[in-house]
């Protein structure tokens, strides 16, 4: 589980990652005394920016480096952690001795940025030298959202998997012996878990809405397997029938469980997501869409049930698919301005694909590993209910979100939508899903 401060960040980025990236729209990283022309056998000192602060994260960051250091000893990390995307933004255009050499973001949206600017350098060439086939080494969604547009300018550190959270003692009053599997599964569960209370509830079932914290609509639509762009690089929003059926399955489930503003006002009195109140560990939501994180939070909770875990449900027609789920992650890369990007690539070469690292982090920092070897390793300390998670990493149906050149706008524009169509604002979803396209070619555009 991820310290509170990460996962806060991290949605906080998420949401505007288009403007934490402006500043490197006009950036120019590429110098001509740059480049991967150092000898990484000489004694030498690398800069290691990171967004890790909490004590048992730093703890862990230490770790990690000592266990490099010692395979390593002629090449020094220095560690600077707590840097926000923007330090690192900043300080990737202006270069420096005391500039990163590598960088680690909890942001995968910004990776279509960092590729189209140049600020991080392309690691297939390092990945092909090292003998390192990365579709064989990660899962195949964490391989997809580290590259953009031909260049692999991230790779996977760790990642986060989202799935089902469960109230089995809810389940046992409700006589419902197994989580659902499938959409109309879920719907029912969810009316059958939900127990009036006046103009609001005793218990909900599930909480559709996507204010509704991690229900956003890249996490349902990840179930549906959806193309968001086309061959073309337009949006596929109005195109893929996938996009559609979500949208319209949620609106389904939100009228369904007493309508929008029934919704909205329940979740007004609900505790904070990131605190020991959050509804699921109450009891007043009986089933969360959330990721690998909340497992540790519920329980040091200490709820007055049994906390049940499993992939969220699919569309009834992908039944067969079942398993699957959004899978999202850490990046790290070696910055354009490095001098030392020999150097530095045996680091990032270390903690992305040495076994033995990535198993020790995940274990440290309590994240899904970023390796398919890693995720079989019997060196893997987890509650046997985070096998879910791994599962779901593993999964070759999972999917992710792909990387724009204008970072995470698209999504922005997306969960807008989202919030009208759900609210009743918006009433013709085709149309709505025309326009909002539409302005997503634009933003691209004016992006490139």
């Amino acid at each position: 589980m991820p310290e509170v401060s990460r996962k806060s960040r991290r949605a906080a980025l998420a949401l505007a990652a288009s403007a934490s990236m402006a500043l490197l729209a006009t950036a120019c990283t590429g110098q001509s005394n740059s480049g991967a022309t150092d000898d990484a056998s000489k004694e030498t000192t690398i800069n290691f920016w990171h967004a890790w602060s909490a004590p048992n994260e730093v703890n862990a960051v230490k770790a990690l480096i000592a266990g490099f250091q010692k395979a390593h000893p002629n090449i020094h990390v220095n560690d600077v952690g707590n840097m926000t995307d923007d330090k690192m933004n900043q300080a990737l255009r202006t270069g420096g001795d005391k500039a990163p050499d590598v960088i680690s973001s909890f942001t995968t949206n910004n990776v279509g940025k960092f590729c189209s600017s140049g600020a991080l350098v392309d690691l297939n060439p390092f990945f092909e030298k090292a003998h390192v086939d990365p579709e064989r080494t990660f899962p195949k969604a964490m391989n997809e959202y580290t590259q953009f547009d031909g260049k692999r300018c991230t790779a996977p550190l760790l990642g986060d998997a989202y799935g089902l959270y469960y109230n089995k003692t809810a389940f046992a009053k409700a006589g419902i012996k197994n989580p659902p599997k499938t959409w109309s599964e879920l719907e029912a569960d969810a009316k059958k878990l939900t127990i009036p209370d006046g103009n609001g509830f005793k218990q909900l079932g599930f909480m559709p809405n996507y204010h509704g914290w991690e229900t956003t609509a890249e996490h349902y639509l990840a179930q549906f397997s959806p193309k968001y762009f086309d061959a073309s690089g337009k949006s596929n929003l109005a195109k893929d029938p996938a996009f559609q059926k979500g949208f319209t399955l949620q609106k389904k489930l939100v009228d369904d469980l007493g309508g929008f503003q029934k919704l909205e006002r329940f979740r007004a009195t609900l505790g904070d997501e990131w605190g020991p109140k959050h509804p699921f560990h109450t009891g007043q939501v009986a089933m969360q869409l959330d990721g690998e994180w909340r497992l540790g939070m519920a329980a040091d909770a200490k709820p007055g049930f049994e906390i049940g875990v499993a992939p969220l449900p699919v569309p009834d027609d992908q039944a067969d698919q079942y398993g699957k789920g959004y899978i999202t992650g850490t990046i790290t890369g070696i910055a354009a301005t490095s001098r030392k990007q020999n150097a530095a690539w045996e680091f990032v070469k270390y903690i992305t694909t040495d076994t033995d690292a990535v198993v020790g982090f995940a274990n440290d920092i309590h994240n899904v590993p970023s390796t398919l070897a890693a995720l079989k390793s019997p060196k893997l300390k987890y509650d046997p209910r985070f096998k879910t998670f791994l599962d779901i990493a593993a999964d070759p149906e999972s999917t992710t979100t792909p990387a724009s050149v204008n970072g995470g706008q698209y999504l922005v524009s997306m969960q807008q939508f989202g919030y009208d169509y759900e609210s009743g604002k918006e009433k013709d979803l085709g149309a709505g899903l025309r326009k909002t396209a539409a302005q997503i070619d634009t933003d691209i555009a004016q992006a490139k």
